[in-house]
C-alpha cells in the first residue's frame, strides 16, 4: 500500500495567466500543490494572449518554454526546478526545432520529457504545446541559490560498477529419433 499525503486547501496556490482560454476552460496558468508546481499546456502567445511565430516552430517552442518559465517564477521556481515536459507538437518531423529549443532551455537541468505529435491544437496556426511539472522542495534551498553541476559531469561523475555477464548456458545437445 502507499503511503500518500493530504495536502490542505491552504497549500494549494492557483496562479493565472494570460491566454484567453483559461476563463473559458475554466483552468489555471499553474497550480503549486504542497512541493510540486504544475503548469497548464503552455503555447506561443505574448502577455495579451496574441499568437507568436506562425508556422515557426522553433519560435513557437522558444517562446512557449518562456511562458512557462514566466509561470514558474510566479510561483517563486525557476526552469532549473522542472522534473517533467509534456510536448505536443503538430509536426514531429520538424523534431530538430523542437529539441534545440528545448535543450537550450532545460540542456543544464534535463527533465524527463515525452514528446507526441498531434493533429492540431486549440488555435488553427498554433504548432506547439508545452506542459511542465516542477519541484519545489525545500523552500530555503531554492533553484536560484544552488548551482549546477555541468550537464557531463552530473552524468558521469560516480559511473556504476559493470555488472558481471550472465552466464549463457550450454547448448543441449541434440535428443536422438528412435527409429
Amino acid at each position: 500500500m502507499r503511503a500518500h499525503r493530504n495536502i490542505p486547501m491552504r497549500e494549494i496556490v492557483r496562479i493565472p495567466g494570460n491566454a484567453p482560454w483559461e476563463p473559458i476552460v475554466g483552468y489555471s496558468r499553474a497550480v503549486k500543490a504542497g512541493d510540486l508546481v504544475f503548469v497548464s499546456g503552455t503555447t506561443s502567445t505574448d502577455q495579451n494572449g496574441a499568437l507568436i511565430g506562425a508556422g515557426q516552430m522553433y519560435v513557437q517552442a522558444r517562446r512557449a518554454i518562456d511562458n512557462i518559465a514566466t509561470a514558474l517564477k510566479r510561483a517563486g521556481l525557476s526552469i532549473r526546478d522542472v522534473v517533467r515536459t509534456r510536448m505536443f507538437a503538430t509536426d514531429v518531423s520538424r523534431l530538430e526545432e523542437i529539441a534545440r529549443a528545448h535543450r537550450e532551455a532545460f540542456g543544464e537541468a534535463p527533465p524527463a520529457t515525452s514528446l507526441v505529435e498531434v493533429r492540431r491544437l486549440v488555435h488553427p496556426d498554433m504548432l506547439f504545446e508545452i506542459e511542465a511539472v516542477a519541484y519545489a522542495g525545500n523552500a530555503a534551498a531554492s533553484s536560484a541559490a544552488r548551482p549546477l553541476k555541468p550537464a557531463a559531469a552530473a552524468r558521469t561523475s560516480k559511473s556504476p560498477k559493470p555488472r558481471p555477464r550472465a552466464k549463457k548456458p550450454a547448448p543441449r545437445k541434440a535428443a536422438r529419433r528412435r527409429r
